[in-house]
């Protein structure tokens, strides 16, 4: 980069050199004249301008990029803010038309077709699952990811935030649409209308996996109502593609009452075969299977891709930053070793803050707003590793 940077100085110095040099022979007198001079201000001034840029040697092109285009930074960061209050209020929306769905169309259904020991398990299986999904969407909106203290200085820290001007702890980034530090940041979730950090990580991994789970249990139990759905549904339409009526006879009298003309066919309006409110039904049943299916392969794979980050010890964030680390070190021969990488099981023992073995059970299939462990300020050392490395 810094190659590149003196090559692109030379060059444009090279041009201001050049069109300097043809001023003074358009000019004459070497540039002694008021032209002359005035060029030769503009040179020098030009020159203050280009080596301003520059100025020293952490400003390169990237700078000036960056500079370039903060106002596009700056107005998507500001729209998916502001998207965010719409994208929570389209989970809302969504989510109560399939519960509403669920209850006046699939459930009726169940009670009416299945065995009482079925019916009991769809009862208790749907509410549990609706009851996680709920809790821990609103726990993971409305609880704060956690925010390094600014007037606290004993703390630990790794760098300085260059957009906060504050010190940043291990695992601490800077979240551009929050405008804030965010502990142990994953990513900003538009459809939280909230950053995913230290307190609120747990909260967010659990919405993914219960409202997956949910979407699966949806899919399922309506398969065959929405196969009998999608059936009936392509039946009334061929029919809406055929004649619109039977041929009526035995009416001479009824057609001589009518003006001349008004009649041009001999057909009335049959009966239609389904009703408005079956119709209706099965409308539902086909919007309810065909979005809790699209939802559960989309959340499906994020929830993977997230348990993967778990079993490593990784955000989102640190993802990258890993990876770009240890290409570094492995160039030095060495083997780059996570620092917060507690072990596989231990990784979901400390998301989930399971300290003992009912835990399970109180902790994470029962709702539970117990905080997370430690503060997010510090972190504690794998046992196999005595100096770890602050990303």
């Amino acid at each position: 980069m810094g190659g590149a940077t003196r090559s692109w100085r030379w060059l444009v110095a090279r041009m201001m050199r050049v069109l300097l040099r043809w001023s003074r022979l358009c000019c004459g007198g070497g540039g002694r004249g008021p032209l002359g001079r005035r060029l030769r201000l503009l040179w020098s001034y030009w020159r203050v301008v280009l080596k301003s840029l520059y100025f020293n040697s952490l400003c390169n092109s990237d700078s000036m990029l960056d500079a370039v285009f903060e106002p596009i930074y700056w107005l998507v960061d500001n729209l998916t803010r502001w998207f965010g209050v719409v994208f929570v209020c389209l989970v809302v929306a969504l989510t109560c038309s399939v519960v509403v769905i669920v209850y006046l169309c699939v459930l009726p259904v169940i009670l009416n077709t299945y065995p009482l020991h079925r019916v009991l398990g769809h009862l208790c299986y749907g509410h549990w699952n609706l009851i996680m999904v709920a809790f821990h969407y609103y726990k993971a909106t409305s609880t704060s990811p956690g925010h390094p203290p600014q007037e606290r200085r004993d703390m630990p820290t790794v760098t300085m935030c260059k957009k906060c001007i504050v010190p940043k702890p291990a695992r601490t980034h800077h979240c551009s649409i929050c405008n804030r530090c965010i502990l142990k940041m994953d990513h900003h979730c538009p459809w939280l209308n909230n950053c995913v950090g230290h307190f609120n990580h747990r909260y967010f991994f659990c919405f993914c996996l219960y409202m997956t789970l949910g979407c699966v249990y949806c899919s399922i139990s309506s398969m065959d109502m929405f196969i009998e759905a999608y059936n009936a549904v392509e039946s009334y339409r061929s029919l809406d593609l055929q004649l619109p009526g039977d041929k009526v006879t035995g009416a001479g009298l009824l057609y001589s009452l009518l003006p001349p003309g008004y009649m041009q066919s001999s057909y009335q309006t049959a009966a239609p075969q389904y009703t408005f409110r079956e119709r209706l039904f099965h409308k539902s049943i086909i919007y309810l299977w065909v979005l809790t299916s699209s939802v559960a392969l989309a959340l499906s794979a994020l929830t993977l891709w997230h348990s993967i980050l778990i079993l490593r010890g990784e955000t989102s964030v640190e993802r990258h930053i890993n990876r770009k680390e240890a290409q570094r070190i492995k160039q030095q021969g060495k083997v780059f070793r996570n620092p917060y990488h507690f072990g596989r099981v231990s990784n979901f023992k400390v998301l989930f803050g399971v300290e003992k073995r009912s835990h399970w059970v109180t902790r994470v299939l029962l709702p539970s707003s117990h905080p997370p462990h430690g503060d997010g300020l510090t972190w504690d050392a794998p046992r196999h590793r005595t100096d770890p490395m602050a990303i």
